[in-house]
Protein backbone atom coordinates (compact mmCIF):
# COMPACT_ATOMS: atom_id res chain seq x y z
CA UNK A 1 0.00 0.00 0.00
CA UNK A 2 2.86 2.37 1.03
CA UNK A 3 5.01 1.36 -2.19
CA UNK A 4 1.53 2.37 -4.53
CA UNK A 5 1.10 5.55 -2.63
CA UNK A 6 4.82 6.54 -3.68
CA UNK A 7 4.57 5.43 -6.85
CA UNK A 8 1.56 7.25 -7.38
CA UNK A 9 3.48 10.51 -6.26
CA UNK A 10 6.60 10.07 -8.12
CA UNK A 11 3.94 10.02 -11.57
CA UNK A 12 2.49 13.10 -10.03
CA UNK A 13 5.73 14.97 -9.82
CA UNK A 14 6.82 13.75 -13.24
CA UNK A 15 3.98 15.01 -14.54
CA UNK A 16 3.90 18.16 -13.75
CA UNK A 17 7.53 18.89 -14.48
CA UNK A 18 8.42 20.78 -17.97
CA UNK A 19 9.61 18.62 -20.64
CA UNK A 20 12.96 19.71 -23.06
CA UNK A 21 10.67 20.52 -25.65
CA UNK A 22 8.49 22.78 -23.63
CA UNK A 23 11.42 24.83 -22.00
CA UNK A 24 13.00 26.22 -25.76
CA UNK A 25 10.78 28.23 -28.37
CA UNK A 26 10.77 26.83 -31.54
CA UNK A 27 13.49 28.18 -34.57
CA UNK A 28 10.07 28.94 -36.00
CA UNK A 29 8.30 31.45 -33.79
CA UNK A 30 11.53 33.24 -33.62
CA UNK A 31 11.73 33.98 -37.30
CA UNK A 32 8.32 34.66 -37.11
CA UNK A 33 8.52 37.36 -34.46
CA UNK A 34 11.76 38.85 -36.01
CA UNK A 35 9.53 39.63 -39.30
CA UNK A 36 6.92 40.78 -37.74
CA UNK A 37 9.21 43.38 -35.74
CA UNK A 38 11.02 44.15 -39.41
CA UNK A 39 7.98 45.03 -40.97
CA UNK A 40 6.43 46.76 -38.06
CA UNK A 41 9.58 49.09 -38.20
CA UNK A 42 9.69 49.45 -41.75
CA UNK A 43 5.87 50.26 -41.99
CA UNK A 44 6.41 52.88 -38.88
CA UNK A 45 9.35 54.24 -41.44
CA UNK A 46 7.21 54.60 -44.69
CA UNK A 47 4.56 56.07 -42.76
CA UNK A 48 7.17 59.13 -40.89
CA UNK A 49 8.40 59.24 -44.70
CA UNK A 50 5.35 59.84 -46.50
CA UNK A 51 4.40 62.26 -43.72
CA UNK A 52 7.45 64.29 -43.97
CA UNK A 53 7.00 64.36 -47.92
CA UNK A 54 3.48 65.69 -47.50
CA UNK A 55 4.32 68.35 -44.96
CA UNK A 56 7.26 69.26 -47.33
CA UNK A 57 5.01 69.78 -50.08
CA UNK A 58 2.56 71.75 -48.43
CA UNK A 59 4.84 73.56 -47.05
CA UNK A 60 6.00 74.47 -50.37
CA UNK A 61 2.48 75.07 -51.66
CA UNK A 62 1.68 77.68 -49.05
CA UNK A 63 5.32 79.39 -49.40
CA UNK A 64 3.64 79.84 -53.15
CA UNK A 65 1.54 83.36 -52.78
CA UNK A 66 -1.80 83.39 -54.47
CA UNK A 67 -3.19 86.77 -56.25
CA UNK A 68 -5.88 87.76 -57.94
CA UNK A 69 -5.87 89.38 -61.22
CA UNK A 70 -7.75 90.88 -63.52
CA UNK A 71 -7.81 92.13 -67.08
CA UNK A 72 -7.43 96.56 -68.00
CA UNK A 73 -10.93 97.28 -69.52
CA UNK A 74 -11.14 99.85 -72.60
CA UNK A 75 -11.62 102.89 -72.17
CA UNK A 76 -14.75 104.34 -73.98
CA UNK A 77 -13.46 106.72 -77.32
CA UNK A 78 -14.06 110.13 -77.05
CA UNK A 79 -13.96 112.77 -79.62
CA UNK A 80 -11.95 115.27 -77.48
CA UNK A 81 -9.68 115.52 -74.47
CA UNK A 82 -10.92 116.91 -71.26
CA UNK A 83 -8.22 116.99 -68.26
CA UNK A 84 -8.83 118.50 -64.39
CA UNK A 85 -7.79 121.47 -63.35
CA UNK A 86 -8.54 124.72 -61.03
CA UNK A 87 -9.06 128.57 -62.07
CA UNK A 88 -6.65 130.69 -60.66
CA UNK A 89 -6.64 134.45 -60.69
CA UNK A 90 -5.18 136.31 -63.36
CA UNK A 91 -2.62 138.56 -61.04
CA UNK A 92 -2.83 137.91 -57.19
CA UNK A 93 -0.82 140.31 -54.84
CA UNK A 94 -0.66 140.14 -51.59
CA UNK A 95 -0.51 143.99 -50.08
CA UNK A 96 1.60 144.95 -46.68
CA UNK A 97 2.58 148.15 -45.09
CA UNK A 98 5.74 149.78 -45.75
CA UNK A 99 5.59 151.56 -42.67
CA UNK A 100 4.77 151.11 -39.01
CA UNK A 101 1.77 152.46 -37.35
CA UNK A 102 -1.66 151.57 -36.14
CA UNK A 103 -4.81 151.11 -38.62
CA UNK A 104 -6.62 154.07 -38.41
CA UNK A 105 -9.46 152.83 -41.00
CA UNK A 106 -10.21 150.52 -43.59
CA UNK A 107 -11.99 151.59 -46.88
CA UNK A 108 -12.46 148.65 -48.69
CA UNK A 109 -13.67 145.01 -47.38
CA UNK A 110 -13.91 141.67 -48.73
CA UNK A 111 -15.66 141.22 -52.11
CA UNK A 112 -15.45 145.23 -52.84
CA UNK A 113 -14.13 145.93 -56.62
CA UNK A 114 -11.54 148.33 -56.51
CA UNK A 115 -9.86 150.12 -59.75
CA UNK A 116 -5.99 151.08 -59.65
CA UNK A 117 -5.05 153.58 -57.20
CA UNK A 118 -8.31 153.58 -54.80
CA UNK A 119 -7.18 154.17 -51.74
CA UNK A 120 -7.64 150.92 -49.40
CA UNK A 121 -6.73 151.92 -46.07
CA UNK A 122 -4.89 154.59 -43.82
CA UNK A 123 -2.24 153.64 -40.87
CA UNK A 124 -1.14 156.09 -38.35
CA UNK A 125 2.15 156.59 -37.69
CA UNK A 126 2.98 159.23 -35.03
CA UNK A 127 6.64 158.00 -34.69
CA UNK A 128 7.42 158.56 -38.60
CA UNK A 129 5.25 161.79 -37.89
CA UNK A 130 7.36 163.32 -35.59
CA UNK A 131 10.46 161.88 -37.29
CA UNK A 132 9.49 163.92 -40.53
CA UNK A 133 8.96 167.22 -38.26
CA UNK A 134 12.51 166.78 -36.46
CA UNK A 135 14.24 166.03 -39.89
CA UNK A 136 12.63 169.51 -41.41
CA UNK A 137 13.71 171.32 -38.54
CA UNK A 138 17.30 170.20 -39.22
CA UNK A 139 16.99 170.71 -42.85
CA UNK A 140 15.99 174.62 -41.72
CA UNK A 141 18.62 174.94 -39.03
CA UNK A 142 21.07 173.43 -42.18
CA UNK A 143 19.80 176.17 -44.95
CA UNK A 144 19.97 178.95 -42.34
CA UNK A 145 23.91 177.66 -41.81
CA UNK A 146 24.41 177.28 -45.18
CA UNK A 147 23.16 180.87 -45.50
CA UNK A 148 25.78 182.31 -43.09
CA UNK A 149 28.59 180.28 -44.35
CA UNK A 150 28.02 181.68 -47.88
CA UNK A 151 28.35 185.43 -47.00
CA UNK A 152 30.89 184.64 -44.47
CA UNK A 153 32.57 182.92 -47.75
CA UNK A 154 31.58 185.61 -49.79
CA UNK A 155 32.99 188.15 -47.35
CA UNK A 156 36.65 186.73 -46.88
CA UNK A 157 36.22 186.30 -51.05
CA UNK A 158 36.57 190.50 -51.27
CA UNK A 159 38.73 190.47 -48.14
CA UNK A 160 41.07 188.33 -49.96
CA UNK A 161 41.11 190.58 -53.33
CA UNK A 162 41.96 193.25 -51.04
CA UNK A 163 44.77 191.48 -49.55
CA UNK A 164 43.27 191.94 -46.45
CA UNK A 165 43.32 188.28 -44.92
CA UNK A 166 45.18 185.52 -45.58
CA UNK A 167 44.57 183.33 -48.18
CA UNK A 168 44.13 179.72 -45.48
CA UNK A 169 41.66 181.93 -43.85
CA UNK A 170 39.49 182.63 -47.27
CA UNK A 171 39.77 178.72 -47.83
CA UNK A 172 38.58 177.68 -44.52
CA UNK A 173 35.49 179.75 -45.26
CA UNK A 174 34.78 178.65 -48.75
CA UNK A 175 35.15 174.88 -47.12
CA UNK A 176 32.79 175.48 -44.66
CA UNK A 177 30.03 176.40 -46.94
CA UNK A 178 30.99 173.50 -49.17
CA UNK A 179 30.16 171.79 -46.19
CA UNK A 180 26.96 173.97 -45.19
CA UNK A 181 25.90 172.61 -49.04
CA UNK A 182 26.47 168.96 -48.20
CA UNK A 183 24.62 169.48 -44.88
CA UNK A 184 22.00 170.81 -46.61
CA UNK A 185 21.48 167.99 -48.95
CA UNK A 186 21.71 165.27 -46.54
CA UNK A 187 19.04 166.67 -44.53
CA UNK A 188 16.68 167.47 -47.60
CA UNK A 189 17.27 163.55 -48.38
CA UNK A 190 16.61 162.71 -44.77
CA UNK A 191 13.15 164.70 -45.30
CA UNK A 192 12.36 162.97 -48.60
CA UNK A 193 13.28 160.00 -46.95
CA UNK A 194 10.26 160.15 -44.19
CA UNK A 195 7.96 161.77 -46.42
CA UNK A 196 8.06 158.91 -48.40
CA UNK A 197 7.69 156.40 -45.64
CA UNK A 198 4.60 159.06 -44.47
CA UNK A 199 3.26 158.46 -47.64
CA UNK A 200 3.12 154.88 -46.96
CA UNK A 201 0.55 155.64 -44.30
CA UNK A 202 -2.14 155.51 -47.24
CA UNK A 203 -2.39 152.03 -48.85
CA UNK A 204 -3.46 151.75 -52.90
CA UNK A 205 -4.29 149.26 -54.91
CA UNK A 206 -1.95 148.34 -57.10
CA UNK A 207 -4.15 147.45 -60.20
CA UNK A 208 -8.29 146.69 -60.75
CA UNK A 209 -9.70 143.86 -59.05
CA UNK A 210 -11.50 142.24 -56.09
CA UNK A 211 -10.26 142.23 -52.45
CA UNK A 212 -10.43 138.19 -51.90
CA UNK A 213 -9.28 138.65 -48.30
CA UNK A 214 -8.62 142.02 -45.89
CA UNK A 215 -6.85 140.33 -42.72
CA UNK A 216 -6.99 143.16 -40.48
CA UNK A 217 -9.00 145.82 -38.37
CA UNK A 218 -9.29 149.12 -36.78
CA UNK A 219 -6.62 150.02 -33.99
CA UNK A 220 -4.39 146.90 -35.55
CA UNK A 221 -0.73 147.19 -34.69
CA UNK A 222 1.31 147.15 -38.58
CA UNK A 223 4.52 146.70 -39.00
CA UNK A 224 6.47 147.22 -42.04
CA UNK A 225 7.21 144.31 -44.66
CA UNK A 226 6.16 140.41 -45.09
CA UNK A 227 8.79 139.43 -42.89
CA UNK A 228 8.55 137.77 -38.96
CA UNK A 229 5.11 137.24 -38.20
CA UNK A 230 3.90 140.39 -40.11
CA UNK A 231 0.95 139.39 -42.52
CA UNK A 232 -0.42 140.68 -45.28
CA UNK A 233 -3.03 144.05 -44.69
CA UNK A 234 -5.38 142.59 -47.87
CA UNK A 235 -5.55 140.28 -51.04
CA UNK A 236 -6.25 141.90 -54.18
CA UNK A 237 -7.08 139.43 -57.21
CA UNK A 238 -7.60 140.40 -60.90
CA UNK A 239 -10.20 137.90 -62.18
CA UNK A 240 -11.02 139.13 -65.63
CA UNK A 241 -9.67 137.01 -67.45
CA UNK A 242 -9.00 134.02 -65.03
CA UNK A 243 -6.25 131.67 -65.75
CA UNK A 244 -6.79 127.69 -65.90
CA UNK A 245 -3.64 125.55 -65.79
CA UNK A 246 -3.84 122.25 -66.79
CA UNK A 247 -0.94 119.38 -67.39
CA UNK A 248 -1.53 117.70 -70.40
CA UNK A 249 0.01 113.78 -70.76
CA UNK A 250 3.11 113.46 -72.69
CA UNK A 251 0.97 111.68 -75.63
CA UNK A 252 -1.04 114.66 -76.19
CA UNK A 253 1.75 117.17 -75.84
CA UNK A 254 2.15 117.20 -80.04
CA UNK A 255 -1.57 118.35 -80.26
CA UNK A 256 -1.16 121.25 -77.90
CA UNK A 257 -0.39 124.37 -78.90
CA UNK A 258 -0.94 128.52 -78.33
CA UNK A 259 -4.27 129.75 -80.16
CA UNK A 260 -5.97 126.19 -79.74
CA UNK A 261 -9.32 126.74 -78.46
CA UNK A 262 -10.87 124.76 -74.66
CA UNK A 263 -13.59 125.09 -72.70
CA UNK A 264 -13.95 124.50 -69.43
CA UNK A 265 -16.74 123.06 -67.14
CA UNK A 266 -17.11 123.22 -63.43
CA UNK A 267 -19.39 121.37 -61.20
CA UNK A 268 -21.76 124.83 -60.57
CA UNK A 269 -22.78 125.65 -64.00
CA UNK A 270 -23.86 122.17 -65.11
CA UNK A 271 -24.01 121.91 -68.67
CA UNK A 272 -22.69 125.25 -69.68
CA UNK A 273 -19.32 125.92 -71.09
CA UNK A 274 -16.82 128.76 -71.36
CA UNK A 275 -15.04 129.51 -73.96
CA UNK A 276 -11.16 130.32 -73.76
CA UNK A 277 -7.93 129.85 -75.95
CA UNK A 278 -4.66 128.21 -75.31
CA UNK A 279 -1.99 131.21 -74.82
CA UNK A 280 1.28 129.12 -73.72
CA UNK A 281 2.84 126.22 -72.72
CA UNK A 282 6.56 125.71 -71.14
CA UNK A 283 7.83 123.69 -74.34
CA UNK A 284 9.23 121.24 -71.88
CA UNK A 285 7.96 117.91 -70.44
CA UNK A 286 7.81 117.46 -66.66
CA UNK A 287 10.28 114.71 -65.33
CA UNK A 288 7.96 113.99 -62.78
CA UNK A 289 4.42 113.72 -64.13
CA UNK A 290 5.49 113.32 -67.70
CA UNK A 291 2.94 116.21 -68.38
CA UNK A 292 2.86 119.79 -70.25
CA UNK A 293 1.94 122.62 -68.36
CA UNK A 294 -0.55 124.54 -70.16
CA UNK A 295 -2.19 128.02 -69.67
CA UNK A 296 -5.70 128.81 -71.06
CA UNK A 297 -7.01 132.03 -70.50
CA UNK A 298 -11.01 132.51 -70.21
CA UNK A 299 -12.73 135.89 -70.10
CA UNK A 300 -14.52 136.57 -66.79
CA UNK A 301 -16.17 140.27 -67.26
CA UNK A 302 -19.55 139.02 -65.36
CA UNK A 303 -17.12 137.47 -62.74
CA UNK A 304 -19.04 134.07 -62.22
CA UNK A 305 -15.68 132.18 -62.59
CA UNK A 306 -13.93 132.60 -58.99
CA UNK A 307 -10.58 131.43 -58.25
CA UNK A 308 -9.57 128.13 -56.43
CA UNK A 309 -12.95 126.31 -58.46
CA UNK A 310 -12.43 122.71 -59.21
CA UNK A 311 -12.88 122.58 -63.57
CA UNK A 312 -12.42 120.08 -66.43
CA UNK A 313 -11.15 121.58 -69.55
CA UNK A 314 -12.00 120.40 -72.81
CA UNK A 315 -9.78 120.44 -75.90
CA UNK A 316 -10.99 119.63 -78.99
CA UNK A 317 -8.05 117.43 -80.11
CA UNK A 318 -8.84 114.00 -82.07
CA UNK A 319 -7.97 111.15 -79.26
CA UNK A 320 -7.00 108.59 -81.16
CA UNK A 321 -4.55 106.17 -78.73
CA UNK A 322 -5.66 103.66 -77.32
CA UNK A 323 -6.25 103.59 -73.46
CA UNK A 324 -7.10 101.60 -70.99
CA UNK A 325 -8.47 101.48 -67.25
CA UNK A 326 -6.87 99.39 -64.32
CA UNK A 327 -7.64 100.52 -61.00
CA UNK A 328 -5.45 102.62 -58.85
CA UNK A 329 -4.58 99.93 -56.62
CA UNK A 330 -3.00 97.04 -58.94
CA UNK A 331 -0.29 99.69 -59.38
CA UNK A 332 2.96 99.34 -57.75
CA UNK A 333 4.60 102.94 -57.04
CA UNK A 334 8.44 102.40 -57.04
CA UNK A 335 11.46 104.35 -56.99
CA UNK A 336 12.11 103.72 -61.11
CA UNK A 337 8.49 104.48 -61.64
CA UNK A 338 4.95 103.26 -62.02
CA UNK A 339 4.99 99.04 -62.28
CA UNK A 340 2.00 96.96 -63.09
CA UNK A 341 2.31 92.93 -62.02
CA UNK A 342 1.10 91.01 -65.07
CA UNK A 343 1.30 87.04 -64.38
CA UNK A 344 2.88 85.50 -67.37
CA UNK A 345 1.48 81.85 -69.06
CA UNK A 346 4.41 80.31 -66.77
CA UNK A 347 2.64 81.45 -63.64
CA UNK A 348 5.55 83.79 -63.08
CA UNK A 349 5.07 87.22 -62.21
CA UNK A 350 6.87 90.00 -64.53
CA UNK A 351 6.73 93.71 -63.47
CA UNK A 352 6.10 96.16 -66.33
CA UNK A 353 6.68 99.93 -66.53
CA UNK A 354 3.77 101.59 -67.53
CA UNK A 355 2.41 105.21 -68.33
CA UNK A 356 -0.28 106.64 -66.82
CA UNK A 357 -2.59 109.28 -68.08
CA UNK A 358 -5.55 110.45 -66.16
CA UNK A 359 -6.51 109.68 -62.89
CA UNK A 360 -10.50 108.85 -62.13
CA UNK A 361 -10.06 108.40 -58.24
CA UNK A 362 -10.39 104.79 -58.00
CA UNK A 363 -9.25 103.99 -61.33
CA UNK A 364 -6.57 105.77 -64.04
CA UNK A 365 -5.90 105.70 -67.26
CA UNK A 366 -3.48 103.38 -68.73
CA UNK A 367 -1.57 105.43 -72.35
CA UNK A 368 0.72 102.40 -72.20
CA UNK A 369 2.56 99.43 -71.13
CA UNK A 370 -0.45 96.97 -71.28
CA UNK A 371 -2.01 94.94 -73.74
CA UNK A 372 -6.02 94.33 -72.97
CA UNK A 373 -5.20 90.36 -73.16
CA UNK A 374 -2.61 90.81 -70.38
CA UNK A 375 -3.45 89.20 -66.50
CA UNK A 376 -2.90 92.38 -64.12
CA UNK A 377 -2.13 91.03 -60.36
CA UNK A 378 -5.06 92.94 -57.99
CA UNK A 379 -3.13 94.30 -54.92
CA UNK A 380 0.05 93.17 -55.44
CA UNK A 381 2.30 93.02 -52.32
CA UNK A 382 5.26 95.79 -51.95
CA UNK A 383 7.32 92.53 -51.80
CA UNK A 384 6.53 91.20 -55.19
CA UNK A 385 9.50 90.59 -57.22
CA UNK A 386 10.27 89.81 -60.66
CA UNK A 387 10.21 85.92 -61.60
CA UNK A 388 8.38 85.23 -58.43
CA UNK A 389 5.91 82.31 -59.08
CA UNK A 390 2.56 82.95 -57.63
CA UNK A 391 -1.47 81.33 -57.82
CA UNK A 392 -3.71 82.71 -60.47
CA UNK A 393 -7.44 83.36 -58.67
CA UNK A 394 -9.32 85.23 -61.51
CA UNK A 395 -11.77 88.14 -59.51
CA UNK A 396 -14.75 86.64 -58.28
CA UNK A 397 -13.85 83.02 -57.99
CA UNK A 398 -12.44 83.99 -54.56
CA UNK A 399 -15.84 84.94 -53.00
Amino acid sequence: MAHETVTAAQTEIESSSPSPRQKKPSYVTVVIIAILLVAGAAIAFFIRLGERRALAKETEVLAVPSVIVIQPKPETSQQDLILPSTLQAYTESPIYARTNGYLARWRKDMGSRVQKGELLADIETPEIDQELMQARAARTQAEAQLSLAKSSAERWETLRKMDAVAQQETDERSSGYTQGQAALASATANVRRLEQLESFKHVYAPFAGIITKRNTDIGALINAGNSGTNQELFVVAQIDPIRVYVDVPENYAPSIHPGLKASIELPAFPGQHFSGNIVRTSDSIDLATRTLRTEIDVPNREGRLFPGSYAQVHFGVNVAAVRMLVPVNALLFRAEGPRAAVVGADGKVHLKPVIIGRDYGTDVEILGGLEPSESIVLNPSDSLEEGQTVHVTKEGDHS
